[in-house]
């Protein structure tokens, strides 16, 4: 059979959704609607509160402008498609939508896992080069650290998707998940998936293993140069200016990390579905909280926008 048979075997796939239980479709579609709602709405308000405030144009605010733009598009990737499981029995995805979902969701995925060692980067010339911050995370030291960023999700999205592209898949069409993820679908391969795997776990290890630790180097440093500040006050800002980064670098690569680094002979697809809904769904929706509800700078420009609104 020649390889483009391969992709023509099957044309579409049914996606299992999250769960199987009639009692559970409603409360579940209304709650992944709200989240996605708010997905939007937070993410979307964040881009266009920076891009209106001009105190928020700084390296720190536009990373994070960038990184509410990834959570947006990745979550619009999935959450739409997941929520037509909770109102038909049978939800059907073709072939081509499945592989576009696939590539689009791992382009902005791997783009995020960047995206938060970049922050990280930045915080890291904030707190311990304060000095030299404007010349080190200059406009143009910006600009391309965001296409670095954007580049290493379209090659690993580009890659993963032309191995899933050479699979032969026939007979079980289910897909035990709520999208086209590549462990779920390498499950219904009648096809050899070793060199799938391989690829899989190397570039997953690059992907989550080198912004990790990438991140926890950083940190290092900045822990190290806080703690020679005198000032309890100066520490507490230090500390809070990262905290929030810290804590949605540890959601997201946590659950991250227990979805793709480890083989699909050894991991859950049930335990999988409920790790991808953290950083697919949950990690979305928090970001904006995280750096907004304890970002005295946003509340600022939030405040002062909705005074400019309020004048007639």
């Amino acid at each position: 059979m020649t390889q483009g048979n391969h992709s023509t075997t099957v044309t579409e796939f049914i996606l299992a959704g999250l769960k199987n239980k009639p009692e559970l479709q409603l409360p579940l579609f209304l709650f992944f609607i709200g989240i996605y709602m708010f997905t939007v709405v937070g993410n979307l308000g964040m881009i266009m509160l920076i891009g209106l405030s001009s105190h928020l144009h700084t390296p720190m605010y536009y990373f994070l402008s960038s990184l509410s733009f990834s959570d947006l598009c990745q979550s619009t990737v999935i959450t739409p498609k997941m929520l037509v499981n909770f109102v038909v029995q049978k939800n059907i995805i073709s072939y081509p939508e499945c592989m576009t979902q696939l590539y689009f969701f791992l382009v902005f995925v791997i783009s995020e896992c960047h995206m938060l060692a970049a922050m990280a980067y930045d915080r890291y010339v904030a707190i311990c080069n304060p000095l030299l911050y404007n010349v080190t995370m200059s406009s143009q030291v910006c600009f391309w650290l965001i296409v670095g960023v954007y580049s290493m999700g379209l090659i690993g999205a580009t890659v993963h998707t032309v191995c899933m592209l050479r699979i032969l898949f026939c007979k079980v069409d289910k897909i035990n998940h709520y999208f086209c993820d590549l462990f779920p679908l390498l499950e219904l391969s009648c096809s050899s998936t070793f060199v799938n795997e391989v690829v899989v776990l190397c570039f997953s290890a690059f992907n989550i293993l080198v912004p990790i630790l990438t991140i926890l180097s950083f940190y290092i440093f900045i822990i190290a140069s806080i703690l020679h500040i005198h000032s309890t006050e100066g520490r507490a800002k230090a500390f809070s200016t990262c905290s929030s980064h810290v804590s949605a670098a540890a959601l997201f690569f946590g659950s991250a990390a227990f979805m793709y680094l480890q083989p699909s002979s050894v991991s859950s697809m049930d335990q999988g579905k409920v790790s991808s809904v953290f950083y697919t769904i949950i990690v979305p929706i928090l970001n904006p909280v995280i750096y907004s509800l304890r970002n005295k700078d946003v509340k600022l420009a939030l405040n002062k926008l909705l005074e400019k609104r309020s004048i007639p």
